[in-house]
This record gives C-alpha cells, sequence and structure tokens, in this order.
C-alpha cells in the first residue's frame, strides 16, 4: 500500500492536457474522488494534497519540476515523511503501450521514461511500483507526447482515466499484487 502516490506531467496551461500529463490527470481524479485540494508547496516543487485513496491516508503529488526532473521533489517528500521507495506509487504515460492499455509493475526500468528514470535515480532503486499508462507512439517521440490527444482518442482517454482511478484505488484497498493480476489483463477480443 503506497504512502505517497505521484502523478507525472509538465507543470503549466501549455502542457495541461497532453499526453506526458495523463499521470497529473489521474491525480487530479484522485483527488476530486476524495474532495481533496492540492496546494502549492514550493519546498517540495509541487502541488501537494492528502487524501483517502481505497480507504487509507496517501499524500498525492504532482511534481512542478517538469517531467525530467521529477525525482528532486519526490526525494524531497520521501526523505521529509521518511517514506520508503516501495511505498511510492508512481502514476505515468508510456509510448511503448497502445492508448488505454494499463500496466502496473512493483519494480523494473523506467524503460526510457525520463521522469520515472529521475525518480529512480533519486530514490536509488528499481523497486517503485508504478501504474503505466498507454499514450500510443507517433513518428516524432517528442512531438508525440507533448502533443494532445485527437477528439477520436477521448472515449479511449476518458476509459484510460477511469481505469487507471481505479486501479490505484484497488491497489490501496487490496493490494498492488491484486491490481496487477485485475488491471494487467489483455483487454478481451470479440
Amino acid at each position: 500500500m503506497a504512502r505517497l502516490i505521484v502523478g507525472l506531467g509538465n507543470p503549466g496551461r501549455d502542457y495541461a492536457d497532453t499526453r506526458h500529463n495523463i499521470g497529473f490527470m489521474v491525480l487530479d481524479r484522485l483527488a476530486a474522488a476524495a474532495g481533496a485540494i492540492f496546494r502549492s508547496e514550493r519546498k517540495w516543487q509541487a502541488h501537494f494534497a492528502t487524501a483517502r485513496v481505497g480507504g487509507s491516508e496517501v499524500w498525492l503529488c504532482k511534481p512542478q519540476t517538469y517531467m525530467n526532473l521529477s525525482g528532486e521533489s519526490v526525494s524531497a517528500i520521501t526523505s521529509f515523511y521518511k517514506i520508503e521507495p516501495r511505498d511510492v506509487l508512481v502514476v505515468l504515460d508510456d509510448l511503448a503501450l497502445p492508448l488505454g492499455r494499463l500496466r502496473l509493475r512493483e519494480s523494473g526500468s523506467a524503460g526510457g521514461q525520463n521522469g520515472l528514470k529521475n525518480i529512480l535515480l533519486h530514490l536509488g532503486t528499481q523497486e517503485v511500483p508504478r501504474v503505466r499508462i498507454g499514450i500510443g507512439s507517433g513518428a516524432d517521440a517528442t512531438g508525440h507526447v507533448l502533443g494532445k490527444f485527437a477528439l477520436a482518442e477521448r472515449p479511449a482517454l476518458e476509459e484510460a482515466l477511469v481505469n487507471a482511478t481505479e486501479a490505484v484505488q484497488f491497489a490501496q484497498s487490496q493490494s498492488f499484487a491484486a491490481a496487477m493480476n485485475r488491471y494487467n489483463q489483455q483487454p478481451k477480443t470479440e
């Protein structure tokens, strides 16, 4: 069970609805469901909230350092609150997964995601649970992750946000292993 849930993204209006900010979008939904309000915490370079998720009290964090420096914010919070890396849950976008597909993992490499890479570097371990949300891929990776979702992608995005939010809540109320079993399933084909 996580004590700190981190959603990855980039700060500012220009990035608000981009693919790279899907982690922020999930945290916004978790906060809304809990009636929590984010406040700006300069000492941690983050938007931060306390919320009840899946029956337990947790901290929600949206680093405001820009994606590639997310570890600075996360390590400051984990140091202050004495949170072990295994008690951090990172929610992030994944270019390698089809749009809307979830992949939950308890540990492993960053898989090319620079925000996660920076967190693993700052925490000194790959033993950090994560919920990866597929955003599909494009010919230009940078343009793709910083681009906005097309109108035709909105239904898949909405489904992904609902599923990712439920996966985090389920992991908190049950266990991360149970959430992996439930949400890592292949989509059913007809």
